[in-house]
């Protein structure tokens, strides 16, 4: 039989490929960009019909239906990443969540949660039957390896991706074709703010350097520092829209790599049309499982490695929070620790932890004396390297535990510097800074909180006079 024929005769409607979804059933589910929202949606729909059913999934671009009250008895979901539409769930225990680093994930999905069945999205077959994964391999490929029922969205909006992006038609049960819009991630206008951090971050990048850059208004104010670099590399987890404009121009061109040269390797596409089109049949970029993509020891056999990873907190000892905001679980571990340790391992590389100085608008420091209780630590002390905020570069690799605590309060906004001065004036029973330094501290504080307190009275007043 030809993949033709073995294809229709797998071809089915959402309704008839969920019936093969059974009560107290695992499901694990593709993510982000590549969410198989179809067969979700026929899943919703019926959610009457199936009991005690575990939906494993990471980071939702969606809005997380299986949290909602009725779906208690029917459907659970347990989370791999916190996004926006359950982190309220995850916090009040509706919903559960496993933490990972992201390299271990497949190991974890496979061999600890053991799904029966993968729902994924998958593009059109191809002329010898291949469909691809497209814009997230990552976990997802994987699961279709070892899982009893693999059911596979058909999307013709699915670019088409190289690498370890492919599978036959043969090796799925059922196929449903729905062709919808992929969820964007669009690119946001970069902040003053942000700007001023990429600047910082880009001065510590050099020609041939291979990065890992992320997704968000730091990577991409990281990325539009960039032009005067040349020779760069990509070997990153996921990227956004910020890296396009400089592969098309050549500044990443991946030619001084030592593994994949001249080919750029990610774990899934987080962007707008305009990433789906650039990667959707370029051979030139690669998409990988996670467990390659975010391995340290394969990130290390490159050369001069940079990470690039934000976070939520920093505490004077160094140690960085990115994941959680008390006892509330924010986000997930990710791969920034895979891509701390795998650029510390390699030749001439470096990681970089950044974030604003504030968070809130304004109103509370991410350089704390102490992280806030309930927090759990994403990245050890002992593996920071930089730590970079929008008042400039703090390095903590073979600092003392005082050095440390002056280089970040010297990178703090300075509204906050006092209260760290005091902070660490108790913890190390010495000033940490001389007294001119000290008034210098304050008197910039001083300044900023009157620059403050101006900027709020105006945007009352401009309120006042727009209401009247």
């Amino acid at each position: 039989m030809g993949w033709k024929e073995i294809y229709k005769s797998k071809l089915v409607t959402a309704e008839e490929a969920i019936k093969a979804i059974h009560d107290n059933d695992k499901v694990v589910t593709g993510f982000g960009c590549g969410e198989p929202f179809a067969i979700e949606r026929a899943l919703v729909e019926h959610y009457e019909n199936y009991h005690n059913v575990e939906i494993i999934n990471m980071l939702t671009l969606g809005d997380s239906p299986w949290c909602r009250p009725e779906m208690k008895g029917h459907f659970t979901l347990n989370c791999l990443f916190a996004s926006p539409s359950n982190r309220k769930a995850i916090s009040s225990g509706v919903s559960e969540f496993t933490t990972s680093h992201f390299y271990e994930i497949p190991e974890i999905i496979k061999n600890y949660i053991c799904p029966r069945v993968s729902v994924v999205m998958v593009s059109p077959p191809d002329e010898h039957g291949y469909v691809s994964f497209g814009t997230t391999v990552d976990y997802t490929r994987g699961t279709t390896d070892y899982c009893e029922i693999v059911i596979a969205q058909v999307n013709k909006y699915m670019p088409r991706t190289f690498g370890n992006s492919i599978k036959h038609v043969r090796d799925f049960t059922y196929f449903v074709e729905y062709d919808e819009k992929l969820p964007e991630v669009k690119g946001v206008e970069i902040t003053d703010t942000e700007m001023k951090i990429g600047k910082y971050c880009a001065s510590l990048i050099n020609d041939g350097d291979c990065l890992q850059l992320g997704i968000g208004g730091i990577p991409n104010a990281v990325c539009a520092q960039l032009w005067d670099k040349k020779d760069l590399g990509l070997h990153s987890e996921l990227v956004g829209d910020g890296v396009v404009d400089l592969l098309e121009a050549g500044i990443i061109n991946n030619k001084k790599k030592q593994t994949n040269i001249y080919r750029t390797v990610i774990g899934a596409a987080f962007g707008s049309q305009k990433l789906n089109d650039y990667i959707n049949n370029n051979p030139s970029v690669e998409l990988h499982p996670i467990d390659y993509v975010n391995n340290p020891i394969e990130i290390a056999k490159n050369d001069n490695m940079v990470s690039i990873n934000s976070c939520l907190q920093v505490d004077l000892l160094g140690q960085v929070v990115s994941d959680t905001v008390g006892l509330n679980q924010y986000s997930a571990v990710g791969g920034q620790v895979d891509f701390v340790r795998g650029a510390t391992m390699s030749k001439g590389g470096r990681s970089i932890i950044a974030m604003p100085s504030t968070a809130k608008g304004g109103m509370i420091s991410r350089i704390v004396p102490l992280i806030t209780e309930g927090s759990a630590v994403t990245t050890p002390r002992n593996d920071v390297n930089y730590v970079v905020t929008e008042y400039g570069i703090a390095q903590l690799k073979g600092k003392t535990l005082k050095e440390r605590a002056r280089a970040l309060i010297s990178i703090a906004h300075p509204k906050f510097r006092p209260h760290l001065v005091l902070e660490y004036t108790k913890r190390f029973n010495e000033e940490p800074f001389s007294k001119d330094e000290i008034l210098d501290y304050l008197s910039t504080a001083k300044e900023q909180i009157k620059d403050g307190v101006k900027s709020k009275l105006a945007s009352a007043k401009e309120k006042l006079q727009s209401e009247n």
